[in-house]
């Protein structure tokens, strides 16, 4: 498939630009979390600071490293369920909730404004294989494989800027990723 995996601490800033600029990459996918792999109220409190640390510095590393490797478009994940309260469905225009998502206002800033194609995909609560849930939980749900395939398509398509990547329940609209990425949320990568 032309993917070559290279293991660094996105904490080791300057093995992370050796290894991006070894690598010569066009597009860079930046999926990093810190979660664990159960979700509990225990487990989520420990893992809400980590998660931020990795949405912070771990993100600004990776932007330092994908410019340093001269790549064209970056391409991060955010998360749909952070919007302040107010009219839904959310589009993309509609103001984070600062209060309780700093961290991923940060990481869309220091992503979209990098100087390279940054594209932002605000992922619903995902579901299926390896997650927390098979089903969908909560409102705006994503089942993994859509999500990645939103990640697959917005490596070649789509205008810099921020999607939602989200089933339609009236939390969040997915209408911009639909007619810029050609995503579709009932996407399955297998039978």
């Amino acid at each position: 498939m032309g993917v070559e995996p290279v293991i660094v601490d996105v904490y080791d800033r300057h093995a992370l630009i050796r290894a991006a600029r070894a690598a010569q990459p066009d597009v860079v996918v930046h999926q990093l979390t810190d979660l664990p792999k159960t979700f509990n109220s225990e487990s989520m409190a420990a893992a809400r600071q980590r998660n931020a640390r990795m949405r912070e510095i771990g993100t600004d590393n990776l932007v330092a490293a994908s410019v340093a490797a001269k790549a064209k478009r970056l391409v991060a994940q955010s998360i749909a369920f952070a919007y302040a309260p107010g009219l839904r469905p959310y589009s993309e225009t509609a103001p984070l909730d600062l209060s309780t998502a700093s961290a991923v206002a940060k990481l869309e800033a220091l992503v979209l404004d990098c100087g390279l194609e940054g594209v932002i995909l605000r992922y619903g609560r995902l579901y299926g294989p390896r997650t927390w849930t098979e089903g969908p939980s909560g409102e705006a749900p994503v089942h993994v494989e859509a999500a990645a395939d939103a990640a697959r398509r917005a490596m070649t398509l789509g205008t810099p800027g921020t999607y939602n990547i989200a089933e339609e329940d009236g939390t969040v609209t997915s209408a911009k990723a639909r007619a810029e990425l050609g995503w579709n949320a009932d996407f399955r990568a297998g039978p």
